[in-house]
């Protein structure tokens, strides 16, 4: 049994590599690329695909993806470790609420300043005329700061977001925003927060505040009404965040070659890991797009959520003129799902269901 749990870490180890060093030519293509040529979809994947050492690796990866999978739910290895993280990571659920306020509130305070709106790649925010635009974000990044009026700021921007949207598709190169914004209009400002202080004055007795203050004591009502949804604030999250890794892992690498090669060839990742520049592209697109449908489906979802925390932080140190701001969104969002865990609705569910009778004394199921 301990024979068959290492070689199932060792290959976990390996494959986990692989993703991460494919990470490396992850994330904004957007946001970096010199050039704004998409190229011939149909012609690159035909090319890629068509070398055989391309299609073993990519093969012989998506296989050893799978076995890994099988082989952890066959094994459970390190069941005691997983609890104790597990129950490590519950402690810290009370400032969950701060966690998505610090990832949301700095990049919006940044893009105000920055003069880009939501997405660095919808930058036309330097003229006085869109003044305007600017003072909206860093006021509400403020708020979130803060964290002042959090659930009704969160649905304000929401709702801006939104209707810029319609008009401005290339705000869904930040398209985290709308779960993320939906997180903090479920869950509120938290503790430690603005909105924290001014609940407990108004609702102590003799307090000068709490006799011409309203407000608070009719948001108490609004939160006890919102209360029972938090829980499913981690699916939200889990949902969003993967939607994301698809839409990035489609959109900016498989259907954007060109742009995508320019990348890998600007930042000389081939030397890297010495393979197909077209290699590169399709295994990062394919590697963020099957990350990001196993964090929808609910799947492994803190390994997932490290492997995201993994690219990410490849990605800043990788392509060192990435836009920082515009991921601290990213980090956010699966930083809370390595607390949380799945959530509702998720396979990790039925999973950690199944597993029950298994349970060892004084532990719990391990959820991935």
């Amino acid at each position: 049994m301990r024979r068959r749990a290492s070689s199932v870490l060792a290959l976990a180890t390996a494959v986990l590599a692989l993703g991460v060093a494919a990470g490396r030519a992850a994330g904004h293509v957007d946001y970096v690329s010199d050039t704004s040529e998409r190229g011939d979809v149909a012609a690159f994947l035909l090319e890629v695909f068509s070398e055989p050492l391309n299609a073993a690796l990519l093969a012989g990866g998506g296989l050893a993806v799978v076995a890994v999978a099988v082989g952890y739910l066959r094994v459970r290895p390190a069941r005691r470790d997983v609890a104790v993280f597990r129950e490590t990571m519950a402690e810290y659920r009370d400032l969950l609420p701060w966690l998505l306020r610090l990832s949301f509130g700095l990049p919006l305070v940044g893009a105000g300043f920055a003069g880009y709106f939501f997405s660095p790649s919808v930058d036309p925010f330097f003229t006085v005329a869109f003044a305007p635009s600017r003072l909206f974000q860093i006021a509400v990044g403020f708020l979130f700061l803060f964290g002042l009026a959090t659930r009704v700021t969160a649905i304000v921007a929401l709702v801006v977001y939104l209707a810029a949207l319609a008009t401005t598709p290339e705000l869904l190169l930040a398209n985290e925003y709308v779960s993320g914004l939906l997180a903090m209009a479920l869950i509120g400002s938290g503790r430690p927060s603005a909105d924290d202080v001014l609940n407990r004055l108004a609702s102590a007795e003799g307090t000068l505040y709490g006799e011409i203050d309203p407000v608070h004591r009719a948001a108490a009502r609004v939160n006890r009404a919102v209360d029972p949804y938090e829980t499913y604030v981690p699916t939200i999250v889990r949902v969003g965040l993967g939607l994301n890794f698809v839409f990035l892992g489609i959109t900016q690498k498989l259907l954007s070659p060109a742009q995508a090669l320019a990348v890998v060839e600007k930042y000389d990742l081939t030397a890297v890991v010495p393979v197909d520049p077209g290699l590169w592209v399709v295994g990062a697109g394919l590697t963020e797009a099957a990350l990001g449908a196993a964090l929808v489906a609910g799947l492994f979802t803190r390994a997932g959520s490290l492997v995201a925390l993994s690219i990410f932080t490849l990605t800043l140190f990788g392509l060192p003129d990435d836009p920082v701001l515009a991921h601290i969104t990213l980090f956010g969002l699966a930083s809370y799902l390595l607390v949380t865990g799945s959530g509702p609705f998720a396979v990790d569910g039925w999973l950690r269901e199944s597993e029950a009778p298994r349970e060892e004394p004084g532990g719990t199921p391990a959820e991935a």
